[in-house]
């Protein structure tokens, strides 16, 4: 599986599965994405993730975009409390915990990721281009099978966790559909019925 190989397809094929999310969504979560609060150190190396992440993410988001989805995602990952009970689902009266920590691993597949593109390219990972970096991305995950994204807290890879978590995200969406969808966004219920609006400069 390449690098581009999930960001085509979630691109692709989220219209057709995003149409039944916008119809049922009405509320739950503010209407519009909150800026990432300052986290505290993951030790997540940033000068390695947001490489990675302009490697990986559409270009369509832009720099301010992918430093959103980055902030996102780093302050996702300080926040998650390792083998946290779960929230009983309706109907579920067995009690289930959340996973271990996966910050250590993806820590490490950074480190590698750079340790990869010294060994192959001779240079650091973040001081090669966008066509350069993403070479290394592919062969890191060489070993991954799927067509699909995973959830981003079960991505055995951090290039694929951080793909999918920005994926997940409201914004996300409403980029694949060029319409303003926003699924898991409050609003009200007299605008459910209402046709979505385009967004501003969005492919259609």
């Amino acid at each position: 599986m390449t690098s581009g190989t999930p960001r085509r397809t979630f691109l692709k094929t989220a219209g057709a599965i995003a149409s039944g999310v916008a119809a049922s969504t009405v509320a739950c979560a503010p209407a519009t994405e909150r800026a990432a609060e300052p986290a505290a150190s993951t030790g997540i190396d940033g000068a390695v993730l947001e490489p990675l992440a302009e490697a990986i993410l559409p270009g369509e988001l832009g720099p301010e975009g992918r430093r959103k989805a980055v902030e996102a995602f780093t302050a996702w990952v300080n926040g998650y409390e390792p083998v946290a009970q779960e929230m009983v689902g309706y109907g579920y009266s067995d009690i289930r915990y959340l996973p271990a920590d996966p910050a250590p691993a993806w820590r490490a597949q950074l480190a590698a990721l750079d340790l990869l593109a010294q060994k192959t390219r001779r240079a650091s990972f973040a001081s090669l281009d966008v066509e350069g970096r993403r070479p290394i991305v592919e062969m890191a995950l060489s070993s991954e099978r799927g067509t699909r994204l995973p959830d981003p807290l079960s991505a055995r890879h951090i290039a694929l966790a951080l793909l999918a978590h920005w994926a997940s995200s409201p914004g996300a969406w409403n980029m694949a559909l060029g319409v303003e969808v926003s699924p898991g966004a409050c609003r009200p219920l007299d605008a459910a019925t209402r046709k979505p609006l385009p967004i501003a400069g969005a492919r259609t």
